[in-house]
């Protein structure tokens, strides 16, 4: 079969899709099977709306990444049936030592073919929920960006044997200004006023935020109502998950959020791993913020708080981190279950249990 032409075949076929910036490699196979077609094409919606267009249904693979939203969604309108692969489950391409674009487009539709199931297919989020994270991911990269400037003017001082007192970041800037020395003004002056206008613009997405949550997604206030979860957490949390119910349980989002133990036993050897670390990071990230504060000096007391000292009571070298994401795992799945039966939250439940059982 010649590359770049559309295979006429017998039965449904099987595709497999190797994505890439500026063209992706595809891979036919028949019902058999076998290899039926392969080519190039380049990774614009015209050029695969042009291709798959016409064609007649098939099952799609292709990997999760940044262009797989439009692409899945394009194919479909097209009338095929489209499977989105999990990155973390094609260790067999990403380690391969003989690794190349139209041999990771045929393993894909090998796959596909003999069993969808091992690709262990990811579902995009609608529009509207990737148009609201995007404002919450925006925020988040002007943070960053603040972050590393004041990092940066402290480094500058230091040089000169001067400090910038500790601080909040909104405060950073005026603090700077009162301690910093005289012949560091040239240097620093135009950073601080970048910071300056980085904190006008973070707080203008705070109030966007604020807005978007109270408008369209109602449902925050109910995760708001434990102590150290707020308006960013609980947005986040409602926009990456979008449908509490794909969930049977409560505990399953934990290890959906990467927060669980890997686990690698074998006989009688069970070793104390880190954890996953799948699914979303800033969401993972925001948990285990919320769990600091949980655990920290100005957390109220709760059931939670209780539980996660206890488990920093068991003393070791990384008993405080373990805590902290022990109490991160168990936050998620309270806010989902908050989500899911809309309960008022009881900070002392277990307590108010226990007292009235004796």
């Amino acid at each position: 079969m010649k590359k770049n032409s559309k295979v006429e075949a017998s039965g449904q076929l099987t595709i497999g899709i190797d994505v890439s910036d500026r063209s992706s490699c595809y891979c036919y196979l028949n019902q058999a099977g076998e290899m039926c077609g392969e080519g190039k094409l380049r990774s614009t919606p015209e050029a695969f709306r042009q291709h798959f267009g016409g064609m007649a249904r098939a099952v799609i693979a292709l990997e999760a990444g940044t262009h797989s939203r439009w692409m899945s969604a394009l194919l479909r309108e097209c009338g095929h049936e489209v499977i989105v692969a999990n990155p973390g489950r094609l260790r067999l391409l990403t380690t391969s030592n003989n690794k190349n674009d139209p041999r990771d487009a045929r393993t894909l539709a090998e796959i596909a073919w003999a069993k969808p199931a091992l690709l262990q297919p990811v579902r995009h989020r609608s529009a509207e929920a990737q148009r609201d994270l995007n404002l919450v991911r925006a925020r988040d990269l002007l943070v960053e960006a603040r972050t590393k400037l004041i990092n940066g003017v402290r480094c500058l001082v230091k040089g000169l044997g001067a400090r910038v007192p500790k601080c909040a970041s909104g405060q950073f800037c005026q603090q700077a200004h009162q301690h910093l020395p005289e012949e560091a003004r040239p240097a620093t002056g135009p950073l601080l006023e970048v910071i300056d206008e980085l904190s006008v613009r973070i707080a203008e997405y705070d109030e966007m935020l604020e807005h978007v949550a109270q408008t369209r997604y109602p449902q925050t206030t109910l995760l708001k109502q434990v102590s150290g979860v707020g308006t960013l957490s609980a947005l986040a949390f409602v926009l990456t998950i979008e449908d509490p119910h794909r969930f049977a349980r409560s505990r399953d989002v934990g290890s959906y959020l990467g927060l669980r133990p890997k686990q690698q036993d074998s006989g009688d050897r069970s070793p104390q791993l880190r954890i996953t670390k799948a699914g979303d990071s800033y969401l993972r990230r925001m948990l285990v913020s919320c769990a600091h504060y949980i655990l920290g000096p100005f957390g109220p007391d709760t059931d939670l708080r209780r539980w996660g000292l206890k488990l920093c009571e068991r003393g070791g070298k990384n008993a405080k981190k373990r805590a902290v994401v022990a109490v991160a795992r168990k936050l998620a799945v309270l806010l989902h279950r908050l989500w899911v039966t809309g309960e008022v939250y009881e900070p002392l439940r277990n307590q108010a249990e226990a007292d009235v059982a004796a």
